[in-house]
């Protein structure tokens, strides 16, 4: 009877370890078959590139064609002390440098120029004086001269008449670049005395506004 006993408690214990083992192995399966990855929070950096990725991206840095002149570009009066005429002022770009070429005043910086040659003429200058005259003269002194457009205009000064034309650069003494020039000449006229302004800068380059300040700027004295 005693054995019969003992027989009883051996198999009830094993019974009981085996129902605590099986109830701990569906719990743990459970706990992690059944719990989903946590998801990627906004300042995480996964899903390849998004949250911070995104946000710490530079923005583009804005850079203008070559030979746009500056939005904030001063000017300043030039008025000429000697030459064979002095009688007018102009607007020229604040800080650009000065040379002389002869009759011609020339101010530059980087890739763009603004001529004043003052002379003697016989008359006032017109669309056909202009084409028949000046236009040859240019296509013979500019390297591949193009696209010659002459019309007439009003500017604060009165009228004049404006040259357009295409034409390249000389060749850069240091890297031999040379440059596809947009040019812009006008040619004021009073009592024998012409002067023309010649604005030139690359093709590309919106310099519209700025070489509009010193067109318009010519005057009389």
């Amino acid at each position: 009877m005693a054995a019969r006993t003992r027989t009883y408690a051996v198999v009830g214990l094993a019974f009981v370890a085996a129902v605590t083992a099986g109830c701990s192995g569906t719990g743990s399966g459970s706990g992690s078959g059944s719990a989903s990855p946590a998801a990627p929070t906004a300042g995480s950096s996964s899903g390849g590139g998004g949250g911070n990725g995104g946000q710490n991206n530079a923005a583009p840095t804005e850079s203008n064609p070559p030979g746009d002149i500056p939005d904030n570009q001063a000017f300043v009066a030039y008025r000429p002390t000697s030459g064979s005429f002095t009688g007018f002022t102009v607007k020229v770009p604040e800080g650009w440098a000065r040379t002389y070429q002869g009759s011609t005043t020339v101010f530059t910086d980087k890739l763009n120029t603004v001529k004043i040659t003052a002379v003697s003429a016989a008359g006032t200058p017109t669309t056909r004086s202009v084409t028949d005259t000046v236009v040859p003269q240019l296509r013979s002194q500019v390297p591949k001269f193009a696209a010659p457009k002459v019309s007439e205009m009003t500017r604060h000064s009165g009228r004049v008449v404006l040259l357009t034309y295409q034409g390249d650069s000389a060749k850069d003494p240091v890297t031999g670049k040379v440059v596809r020039d947009a040019f812009e000449r006008y040619a004021f006229y009073r009592a024998g005395h012409e002067v023309d302004v010649t604005l030139s800068g690359p093709v590309k380059a919106d310099n519209v506004d700025p070489w509009r300040i010193v067109s318009d700027s010519f005057a009389w004295r």
